[in-house]
């Protein structure tokens, strides 16, 4: 049995009974039943993907996986290619955005190049995991982007990476990517498995400008065209027009959901992955937490086709990098703390409200 199909299996359901005790324990707090909001909302889904009643965070980590795009050839992205690996080096050393907060909360950031055309390896940059599939993905609108087996290795690195995780502690994991041309990518893939009409999905990504947005709707509607014999399951979609980091980051969702371990998803290119996941295993979405409405293209309209229920936040933002899930964890955190460290109505001797008469 592969790593994959395994993994599959061994999903375990969601723990009901957990859930059903953080909801006595919220209920029994010194504030007016429900008052948190989405808050205890959290708290309790949090602790049915874990099996906790207790509900309480061990290790947080963020998954950051970097790939490049063989679909940077039609023109659909507003910087050079070579700047995939200059954010892997950026990132590695310190200077990128996810690096900064994951610095600041005391976030465990793994920077996996799972297809990053340049080979850095030698330049022994710090913290950097090598798990290479290629330079990357070919362009999927003249060929597919990757072999099947190319495709099921990149699900099963996230799964590897997941796992680890989960092994080092990690109770709450969020997964980012950096790779130039994937919102082309991830518009693609969204489409594929949502039905959803890429002049819908594209937005402008890191900035390109609307001809270019046009160039890129254009681009995905002729792929899926090209490939609409090759679209009916998950892998073939990843493998006929996905990204390497995209189906890495499937992967990891697949991998922490057998860990008992939620996850948390950035943004829109990372919705593509859950995407994914969600396809390879129906219901999976009640394992993640969306971090936020990204502002980019129909992420709206892509949570909604998923039934992804409410993002934790809405900032704007259309970054990456995991750095909307890296804000989102720290509302987790707030949750959970909340749950587990206020005083209820007897040990703190209030009174609870008055029944009616």
């Amino acid at each position: 049995m592969s790593l994959l199909a395994e993994t599959l299996a061994s999903i375990p359901p969601l723990d009901h009974n957990a859930a059903a005790v953080v909801s006595t324990r919220l209920d029994s707090l010194t504030k007016p039943r429900g008052s948190l909001g989405y808050l205890e909302e959290i708290a309790r889904r949090y602790a049915a993907v874990r099996g906790d009643p207790q509900a309480k965070l061990g290790e947080r980590a963020i998954l950051v996986f970097v790939a490049d795009h063989g679909i940077t050839e039609h023109g659909v992205a507003a910087y050079p290619k070579q700047v995939t690996v200059e954010m892997l080096r950026n990132l590695a050393r310190g200077g990128a955005a996810i690096s900064v907060l994951a610095r600041r909360f005391g976030l465990k950031l793994w920077l996996v190049d799972v297809g990053v055309e340049k080979d850095t390896r030698e330049e022994n940059l710090p913290g950097v995991i090598y798990r290479r599939l290629g330079p990357g993905t070919r362009n999927f609108a003249r060929e597919p982007a990757m072999t099947p087996e190319q495709a099921r290795a990149a699900l099963e690195v996230g799964i590897e990476l997941a796992r680890e995780a989960a092994l080092q502690g990690a109770t709450l994991l969020g997964i980012g990517e950096m790779g130039i041309g994937n919102s082309t990518t991830a518009a693609a893939v969204l489409a594929a498995t949502t039905g959803l009409d890429p002049q819908m999905l594209a937005g402008h990504g890191a900035g390109i400008d609307e001809p270019g947005r046009q160039r890129k709707v254009a681009t995905v509607n002729g792929a899926l065209k090209l490939h609409r014999g090759s679209l009916g399951d998950a892998q073939a979609i990843l493998a006929a027009v996905g990204g390497f980091e995209i189906g890495a980051m499937a992967g990891a969702c697949l991998g922490a959901a057998a860990a008992r371990v939620p996850v948390v998803v950035d943004g829109f290119i990372a919705t593509a992955a859950a995407a994914l996941a969600e396809k390879l295993y129906p219901g999976l979405r009640s394992r993640m937490f969306f971090a936020h409405r990204s502002a980019d293209g129909g992420h709206g309209l892509a949570l909604q086709r998923l039934d992804a229920g409410r993002p934790i936040l809405e900032l704007g933002m259309r970054l990456g990098e995991g750095t909307g899930a890296a804000l989102a964890m720290t509302v987790i955190d707030a949750a959970l703390t909340l749950l587990n460290e206020m005083a209820t109505f007897s040990g703190a001797s209030v009174s609870e409200k008055i029944t009616d008469r």
